[in-house]
């Protein structure tokens, strides 16, 4: 990821890690503080255009959903009493040794899944019937784990087993299981709101202190737009490619000839056009609006 810009310093807080959306510093010995920028990523960049309010929405969808999952699972949340430079766009978290796992659940087939499965027929080892398009749903939602990769790689794809042999039967198993069993809940909330999950990405970890050290928590962001595909229900149409509630708007620009950028050259992206960034901006609302049924 290129070209992430230096996070803001904030008073009472020690800078850790910044990721392509995220800049996440320490408060003190066990509580973190998670900020989501307004920052937008594209084919492994980090734009230079912003896009108003995003931070506030992801953080807002993400505790809206950590509610909806309060009785599956708990969530690393603590508190939303944060520092008034990012009030409303931060939480302070309990920190977690964090397992080196992406944990992806699909209920469709797209994007990386349906490249896997144009080649070899699996998903990540996992057997899928012939004759699947690009946004068939799958006869039952799968795992399908992915290594965390580096900033500016890409995550990749891996086996079930893999993760076994990286983290123990016992803990895959585990995160195997919430993984789904949270796309399941989520699916279904998502549905009756007129949305379809695809698929969607979890990071978990453990408990370091206390009588629960060692339980699973469900952690960094949960269900938002960034981390999942969201499709509206009544345009779904296996065969094509499905309008989305995320950044599509900003990668159909980049790799149309408006843009004058080319891909495969290496360049920076250009800045987008203001009217990328409200439509986008809007879809993001769309999104937080019809999931959670507030308003912005």
């Amino acid at each position: 990821m290129h070209n992430i810009p230096d996070a803001p310093t904030i008073e009472g807080a020690t800078h850790l890690h910044s990721g392509k959306v995220r800049d996440l510093y320490r408060l003190d010995d066990g509580h973190l503080l998670m900020v989501a920028s307004d920052r937008i990523s594209a084919y492994d960049f980090v734009l230079d255009t912003r896009i108003p309010d995003k931070g506030e929405i992801l953080t807002r969808m993400s505790l809206w959903w950590f509610d909806q999952l309060a009785d599956l699972v708990p969530n690393h949340v603590v508190s939303t009493d944060v520092p008034e430079a990012v009030r409303g766009r931060a939480v302070v978290c309990e920190e977690l040794a964090m397992y080196p796992v992406e944990c992806v659940a699909r209920g469709y087939l797209t994007g990386s899944g349906l490249l896997d499965y144009q080649s070899t027929g699996e998903v990540c080892g996992i057997a899928l019937p012939r004759g699947l398009v690009d946004g068939s749903r799958l006869p039952a939602p799968i795992f399908t784990p992915a290594t965390k990769a580096a900033i500016g790689d890409h995550d990749e794809n891996v086996s079930y087993e893999a993760v076994v042999s990286d983290i123990g039967r016992d803990a895959a198993e585990r995160l195997r299981d919430l993984t789904l069993e949270v796309y399941a809940r989520a699916d279904g909330l998502a549905r009756e709101r007129g949305i379809i999950l695809a698929d969607t990405k979890f990071e978990f970890g453990t408990r370091l202190r206390g009588d629960a050290a060692g339980d699973v928590v469900l952690g960094d962001e949960v269900l938002t737009p960034d981390s999942s595909r969201y499709w509206p229900a009544d345009e779904w149409q296996p065969g094509r490619t499905q309008q989305s509630y995320d950044k599509q708007i900003v990668r159909n620009w980049l790799t149309s000839p408006a843009s004058g950028w080319d891909r495969a050259s290496g360049d920076r992206p250009p800045a987008l056009p203001a009217e990328i960034v409200e439509r986008t901006r809007s879809r993001y609302v769309e999104a937080f609006e019809l999931l959670t049924g507030e308003t912005f």
